[in-house]
């Protein structure tokens, strides 16, 4: 931020440039002296940063534990930052134990935070996690002064079952590539919501799974299918509100493009056969057997038009590797899925099958909505808590770059 003598040298600078222009010495003192008001201003509204706290000896050693702990995190700036904590300490000089030890447990608050990967392995991941404050000093200086040092790092730290399982994993590793995908996956738990919510859907595009939470639980695991390499499931969170039965398939134009809009004008007859209809400007299929959404679609609405459906294609569930979609995750078993979203709003799998055999399109609330998140992990846990590693099919696992090293994340 420029200071307001700053300011004005900038804006003095082009002085020639205004005296040929025949701009008058009032107007350059009057233009100066907003400058400076300005820069006041600017400055008025900034905060002061917050002072350097002290730290007792002992929370200084309890910062150097936190920060050995912090390697089986795979963070970087453990090692850093505890050799200068060390050499601070044999200084025995307070004013610079206090600084770097303040220093070092911002840092591992960022880390914690923001993680250990190169920021480049973050392009395309929309779901908003929780971020640092912008100034920790005062979030440290009150840990310190309430003696709750681990307090703060305890709330900053991921704590899924599934961040705590890939950092003991990472803890006994050798092999330098697997170490590397789990530093990856680790970071990515670190971008999610430290809260996800009492219930809650999670979507491992990377794994073809679809898994319901509740109360810290794993309540149920879904096989789905993603999208294709050339058309990736994005990353993103959504709040599912309701099951659609008996869903209309709203067809985007991308894919009318590829052959249903020619279908529905060449040949009506084995258009309508499909269910495919062109109305009001745009094109749809009827609820039924060939619905390409099948027989059950969530609501949950999101800027990428991406939902939990049904689909007639069940004999793709046989594949391991499950990326055939135009982005959409299709859910095997879905009306199992819907039975356990609407089992507190009265609907059971009977009242679900008796729904769908009617035929009508209806569209069933949640009695409380509840947060999707579409993710992309590459290393996870199992039931037995053996660690699983799954195929890179989006290439996003080669950003996995530690920015101190220059090496592989976590290596």
């Amino acid at each position: 931020m420029p200071s307001a003598s700053d300011t004005a040298r900038i804006i003095l600078r082009p002085a020639r440039h205004w005296a040929r222009c025949r701009v008058a010495p009032l107007v350059r003192l009057g233009l100066l002296c907003c400058a400076l008001l300005m820069g006041a201003s600017v400055h008025a509204q900034l905060p002061a940063p917050a002072p350097v706290p002290h730290w007792t000896p002992a929370q200084v050693e309890r910062l150097i534990q936190w920060l050995d702990f912090a390697r089986d995190d795979a963070l970087s700036v453990a090692v850093s930052e505890g050799l200068g904590l060390r050499a601070a300490q044999a200084s025995g000089d307070s004013a610079r134990i206090d600084a770097a030890a303040t220093h070092a447990a911002a840092k591992l608050l960022d880390g914690f935070y923001r993680g250990c990967c190169d920021a480049s392995l973050r392009d395309g991941w929309h779901i908003a996690g929780d971020r640092p404050a912008a100034d920790p000093r005062a979030l440290i200086a009150d840990a310190l002064a309430r003696n709750q040092l681990d307090r703060l790092f305890i709330d900053a730290e991921p704590h899924h079952p599934f961040y705590r399982a890939l950092r003991r994993a990472y803890a006994k590793e050798a092999d330098p590539a697997r170490r590397a995908a789990l530093a990856a996956n680790m970071d990515r738990w670190r971008w999610m919501p430290r809260d996800l919510g009492r219930r809650y859907l999670l979507v491992n595009a990377a794994s073809f799974e679809a898994m319901l939470w509740q109360d810290g639980k794993l309540a149920g695991r879904w096989e789905v299918i993603v999208g294709k390499t050339k058309s990736p499931t994005p990353i993103f969170a959504a709040k599912v509100t309701g099951v659609v039965i008996n869903p209309w398939w709203e067809i985007p134009s991308s894919i009318a493009a590829e052959g249903i809009s020619a279908m529905v004008r060449r040949n009506p007859a084995a258009a309508a056969k499909r269910g495919y209809v062109y109305q009001n400007g745009r094109y749809r299929q009827k609820p039924g057997p060939a619905n390409a959404l099948g027989r059950m679609k969530l609501v949950m609405p999101n800027p990428y038009d991406v939902y939990l459906h049904d689909t007639p294609s069940q004999g793709l569930f046989d594949r391991d590797v499950r990326a055939f979609s135009h982005g959409c995750v299709r859910v095997g078993a879905a009306l199992d899925l819907a039975a356990a979203l609407l089992g507190s709003s009265g609907w059971d799998r009977a009242r679900i099958d008796a729904a769908v055999a009617a035929g009508e399109t209806q569209t069933v609330p949640l009695a409380e909505p509840i947060p999707v998140y579409i993710a992309y992990f590459t290393a996870e846990p199992d039931e037995d808590g053996a660690m699983r590693y799954f195929p890179d099919i989006y290439g996003r696992d080669t950003a996995a770059v530690s920015p101190d090293s220059g090496k592989p994340c976590g290596v």
